[in-house]
């Protein structure tokens, strides 16, 4: 019998699902949409999603969602609009999509926050050099220091942030409290933006040369494929830090890999390229380099933020409000 509500159907992961949707942001969705959590699309062309396509107003994606090709579209006539509880929309959207007129929205900007949160404090633990220290004292057995230490500490640290991205743009936000001295780089970006942002806007040779971190917030474009390489790595301070959270291929691990030998910089990866890294990538083992599995982002509680966002969206898109959220054809080029 029809609830009245919007049809919608999960696409997605199963397993996300109870995680992006705990019990009472789930109970809340199904009073806005007819929505079955235990009917969960893993693969458009299955028969009995087919079926479900067909009726289905709203899709609610998420990571592992398939691609939205015009084959798919075709066999869902009635979908107005999909609302994604993760990141990039990249890797299922077809242009397909937009030209059929359909509204998307992602949780992107909620996925920022912990990404934002990740750097700072990176930024913050590497001012203090704590892994290198914490090394020391794993091998030597006792303190490295007897007072203070030369040369360490974040009273005035330059932190230059590459690409004012949701992400770099809430780093720059949670940096403000901080006694750091941030700037910015970003080709999209004019003075009066960055100043709104309340930071300097630096060509982007000038940011490396002048920054004790360098941390990258770009997205991922065949212009922006080894945007940190070899030359760009040898402008940057000696004893400076680069981290990187937005996409592996930015920085070329290679060159990385020959600076980190010499000693010149270090690093702090959680995105790779290729990822995972290959098990003989000697950034496993560089002592200057600390790698985490691309973990930034949304984790464990944090996942529910997503789902209250879609949440928020499905209410505006049911009242007829424009979505906060909203990710059009143009956005794409300058989105992760």
């Amino acid at each position: 019998m029809p609830s009245g509500r919007p049809v919608a159907l999960f696409a997605m992961t199963a397993e996300n699902v109870p995680r992006i949707f705990p019990p009472d942001v789930l109970a809340r969705l199904r009073e806005q949409l007819d929505v079955d959590p235990s009917f969960v699309a893993g693969d458009f062309a299955d028969p009995r999603v087919r079926a479900r396509l067909a009726e289905t107003e709203i899709l609610i994606t998420g990571w592992g969602c398939p691609v939205l090709d015009a084959g798919t579209l075709d066999a869902a006539p009635r979908l107005r609009a999909v609302l994604h509880a993760a990141g990039s929309v990249k890797g299922f959207a077809t242009p397909a999509v937009w030209e059929r007129g359909i509204l998307v929205s992602s949780a992107a900007a909620a996925n920022a926050l912990p990404v934002a949160e990740y750097t700072l404090a990176m930024i913050l633990l590497t001012g203090k050099n704590v892994f290198a220290h914490r090394e020391r004292m794993r091998s030597e057995r006792t303190f490295p220091h007897d007072g203070t230490l030369p040369g360490t500490g974040n009273f005035g640290r330059r932190v230059g942030v590459v690409g004012a991205s949701r992400i770099g743009r809430r780093l720059i936000e949670l940096l403000r409290p901080f006694d750091l001295a941030v700037s910015l780089t970003d080709p999209y970006v004019d003075e009066a933006g960055a100043a709104a942002l309340g930071v300097p806007l630096l060509p982007l040779d000038e940011l490396l040369a002048g920054s004790d971190v360098v941390t990258v917030h770009a997205p991922q474009t065949p212009e922006t494929r080894h945007l940190i390489g070899r030359r760009e790595l040898a402008l940057m301070p000696a004893g400076s830090v680069l981290i990187n959270t937005a996409r592996g291929s930015l920085v070329d691990h290679e060159a990385l890999a020959e600076a980190l030998r010499a000693g010149h910089v270090s690093a702090i990866l959680d995105v790779t390229d290729p990822e995972p890294l290959p098990a003989d990538s000697p950034l496993h083992d560089l002592p200057n380099a600390f790698v985490t599995p691309h973990l930034a982002g949304s984790q464990g509680n944090e996942v529910a933020r997503l789902g209250l966002t879609v949440l928020a969206e499905t209410r505006r898109l049911l009242s007829g409000e424009p979505l906060a959220h909203r990710i059009t054809a143009k956005d794409l080029h300058r989105t992760a």
